[in-house]
């Protein structure tokens, strides 16, 4: 008869007295499986249940019927409803099974030892496991490495930066400060060129219609046939001091330059210069009265001089404002957590993308979560928030709150996980909850160093 056989039969007696039969399992070949409570499987000649219902000959412990109702005495068989059973599992890694998957047709132990009175039989896979473990925990320990030396010339960049955007600061604000003395010279100049300008207009007088070089020129011309001739200049034009007196044939000649007649282009550069002054002849204006005309190139040179200190003013006003802008966006940056050797301070000025469907999610570290469908339209999916790691990590995760608002929901808000790796990349995207998004950004500065690493078990 078998053990199994036997263990069957004093599980259906009243008593015990028949079961002298060993355990399946015995006690002692499952040392590691009591390690948590050894003091209670010491060897003596009596047992106690872990929960003190019960004491029991110490053989009976592992001998595949269950006498504890919390199952304590039976650590390494199947005999107990709420027990565990314990997989060596030699290769690989030890653990604990509820009993009833013990012997249910199903290998639940890599080493198959729970299937120990099956019509199953399956094959030990521990060693490849463990070798599979193994090179897992090799490629992240290499990677956990690879990480950390990145990390610290991430570390070592970030401080530069830091310093580089410190001194940046400081050259902004000493632009800014000669901006503004140069604003003020500025504004001083525009000032005084306007009152130039205006002084030119109130020393020519208020400009009536028709004092233009053209104007003038057919004012002159009488008859209308594109000359101006002596008899013309002699009826038009009188003498500043003299109105009443005529100007003599000669007179008039000298005006036109000893030309008997003259085009508007002549007229420009001889008798145009001598009217505009008004100090020795004058137009004659209507119902017999003069005028004097406006010097037109004064008040011109000075309006020149007015539109491009204003021009000049503007483009300082300009760029005193873009500086300012600069400033404040880079103290607000500079206000911004970036860990405490600044390791993540190279993030603030990149996008990592990811596509995923029809959709491409973009992450800009202590800026904003944006999502772009096919079409082009983007939604905001939050602006950065904080820091929100647990306390003894807090720059695991970051927080971004606030993005567009769901169709009949909340806000949309994006929680990034940083994890360890060798690149930086945004590597997963998804909505658990509506309008909740939550991503996966693998970046070197987010390894930790391992202060006790925990090894593969000293069976593999």
């Amino acid at each position: 008869m078998t053990h199994a056989t036997l263990a069957a039969i004093c599980k259906c007696n009243a008593t015990r007295a028949c079961c002298t039969v060993a355990s399946t399992f015995p006690f002692n070949k499952h040392p590691s499986l009591v390690a948590k409570d050894k003091r209670f499987y010491k060897e003596r000649q009596s047992f106690v249940c872990i929960d003190g219902s019960k004491m029991i000959p110490f053989e009976l412990v592992n001998d595949d019927y269950c006498d504890c109702e919390d199952g304590s005495d039976e650590p390494g068989t199947a005999a107990c409803p709420n027990g565990r059973f314990y997989c060596t599992n030699l290769g690989f890694r030890p653990h604990y099974i509820p009993s009833s998957r013990v012997n249910d047709g199903v290998c639940d132990c890599c080493d198959a030892s729970d299937e120990y009175n099956s019509h199953i039989r399956c094959q030990n896979s521990c060693r490849n496991l463990g070798q599979r473990e193994r090179a897992d925990v090799q490629g992240q320990m290499k990677t956990l490495d690879d990480g950390l030396r990145l990390k610290q010339q991430l570390i070592e960049e970030g401080v530069l930066l830091w310093r580089e955007k410190q001194s940046q600061l400081r050259d902004l604000e000493q632009v800014a400060e000669d901006l503004q003395v140069q604003l003020e010279e500025h504004r001083r100049r525009k000032q005084e060129t306007d009152r130039i300008m205006e002084s030119a207009v109130e020393a020519n007088g208020v400009r009536r219609p028709n004092t233009t070089v053209t104007s003038i020129f057919h004012e002159l011309d009488s008859n209308r046939d594109g000359s101006i001739t002596v008899d013309e200049v002699q009826a038009n034009v009188v003498f500043a001091l003299d109105e009443e007196r005529v100007l003599s044939e000669d007179e008039a000649l000298a005006l036109l330059a000893g030309e008997h007649q003259m085009d508007i282009s002549r007229f420009q550069h001889t008798l145009w210069n001598v009217l505009r002054t008004g100090d020795s002849v004058k137009i004659k204006g209507i119902h017999g009265e003069s005028h004097r005309l406006i010097d037109e190139d004064h008040i011109n040179a000075a309006k020149s001089a007015a539109e491009r200190e204003a021009a000049a003013l503007k483009k300082v006003e300009e760029a005193y404002e873009t500086a300012n802008a600069e400033i404040s966006d880079l103290k607000r940056r500079l206000t911004i957590d970036y860990g405490p050797d600044w390791e993540f301070l190279f993030l603030g000025s990149q996008c990592y993308h990811l596509k995923v469907y029809e959709y491409t999610y973009t992450l800009c570290p202590f800026n904003q979560v944006t999502q772009q469908s096919a079409s082009g339209a983007e939604v905001s999916l939050g602006t950065w928030s904080t820091w929100a790691g647990t306390p003894g990590n807090l720059y695991c995760q970051m927080r971004y709150e606030s993005g567009e608002p769901c169709w009949q929901g909340p806000t949309r808000n994006t929680m990034v996980t940083l994890t360890c790796g060798t690149e930086t990349a945004l590597r997963s995207v998804k909505e658990p909850s509506k309008c909740q998004y939550v991503m996966d950004f693998q970046t070197p500065v987010a390894c930790q160093p391992v202060l006790e690493q925990q090894g593969v078990h000293s069976e593999l």
